[in-house]
């Protein structure tokens, strides 16, 4: 009887201990994390099947954008029984973008206040971010149809609060690129990978370097062919200082970062001086690449589709590195029952990515009206790349001087 009673003693009260913590593999067994889509999508509702499923929401919305833009003219008719559109005049052309944003920004910025602060998966919050797909596709389209019956100063109210907000996307965006090239960087040099990457870094920073040289002789070419043409000499040639210039700061020795990262971040900074460049209005003489951008053909519609690819994949991508904005180093093992991301900051970026491919299909200007098949196009458009392109060489080198600067002045406090 006491053997009994004692049995039952340490049961009941082993039961709360065990039972209240629910690890991530208790509770979605089987479900491989870094495993393949199909995987994760074959066992149902999961943190990992939901990122996707978000991007593709997010995927569709940017489609239905771009169709309200360039092709809403058919539902005129339809959209003129609403009470906010005026005869359907204005939840067309750059307002039905910023109306299509603005639904999209209501239902991402509604998950980030349901779900900010989750850490342990036997939270609530993470069934409804995993889970609930019919109360949130309903959601979902309440959302959407609410910025299609508010009155037009309210929408142009809206876009200029999505200038803020795409700015706030492209810093996160922005950080989130430094952070893996930095760890890249790190895991490379590392005592486990650094026999083993020594030749892959000379190779990687090798090509980087000599792609951002093509790359840089190519715009002076296609975009510079004459000497009255000094806003895109200016342009290129201080992209070329820049990179010089992070060249330099990573070789010091008090820094020794090596040829890996400035080679990856001049490649970049490149990439954004291309597309700055690219984004000025065609017919202009100094733009050569972009006469023929009157007439709609199959390149153009393809580099449309993997513009507005490229912007889905760079939010879904940026919205699950919440690791890089943790400036604090845990040395503790992350808990079994702890989430997978963060999900109130990756419905973050991807609200404030609402806004951004707003700003992108409307060239960065409420009152601009873009022509079909075009993106990010317009003298505010190309302004926007180029300060972003400034941006990323002073972050570049900041993150690499402060640690030295840091480091000297607590030598100095505490000699």
């Amino acid at each position: 009887m006491d053997m009994e009673s004692g049995m039952s003693t340490s049961t009941a009260t082993a039961t709360p201990t065990t039972t209240a913590i629910i690890t991530v593999k208790e509770k979605y067994p089987g479900v491989i994390k870094d495993g393949s889509w199909f995987a994760q999508f074959r066992y149902g509702c999961n943190p990992w099947m939901a990122r996707y499923v978000y991007g593709f929401i997010f995927l569709i919305t940017n489609f239905l954008a771009w169709a309200v833009r360039d092709y809403g003219k058919g539902a005129m008719k339809e959209m003129a029984r609403l009470r906010g559109c005026k005869a359907g005049t204005d939840c067309l052309g750059t307002e039905g973008v910023l109306r299509v944003s603005m639904g999209c920004f209501l239902f991402f910025f509604a998950m980030f206040l349901s779900t900010v602060g989750t850490s342990k998966v036997h939270d609530q919050r993470d069934t409804w971010h995993s889970g609930w797909w019919s109360a949130k596709s309903s959601m979902f389209f309440v959302l959407m149809m609410i910025p299609f019956l508010l009155p037009t100063p309210i929408v142009e109210m809206y876009g200029e609060i999505a200038h803020f907000g795409a700015g706030i996307f492209l810093l996160i965006q922005l950080v989130s690129v430094i952070s893996f090239i930095f760890w890249l960087n790190d895991s490379c040099q590392s005592e486990k990978y650094a026999d083993r990457c020594r030749v892959h870094m000379m190779f990687t920073a090798t090509t980087a370097y000599v792609l951002s040289i093509v790359g840089i002789i190519l715009m002076y070419i296609w975009y510079a062919p004459e000497t009255s043409c000094l806003q895109n000499i200016f342009f290129i040639t201080w992209t070329l200082v820049l990179l010089q210039l992070m060249t330099s700061v990573s070789m010091q020795p008090r820094i020794s970062a090596g040829y890996l990262t400035p080679g990856l971040m001049g490649l970049y900074i490149v990439y954004l001086c291309w597309g700055a460049i690219r984004s000025e209005p065609p017919g202009t003489k100094c733009n050569k690449r972009s006469e023929g951008s009157n007439q709609t053909d199959w390149l153009t519609i393809i580099s449309f589709v993997v513009a507005l690819l490229t912007i889905v994949i760079a939010t879904f991508s940026t919205g699950i590195d919440s690791q890089c904005f943790q400036f604090k180093k845990k040395d503790k093992q992350p808990d079994d029952d702890g989430i997978p991301y963060g999900y109130g900051f990756f419905h973050f970026v991807f609200a404030t990515g609402a806004m951004y491919f707003a700003m992108l299909l409307i060239g960065w200007n409420t009152h601009h009206a873009m022509k079909k098949w075009t993106i990010d196009v317009g003298w505010t458009s190309t302004w926007v790349r180029v300060v972003n392109e400034w941006i990323a060489a002073c972050v570049y080198i900041w993150m690499l001087v402060a640690p030295v600067i840091l480091k000297s002045r607590q030598a100095d406090e505490f000699p």
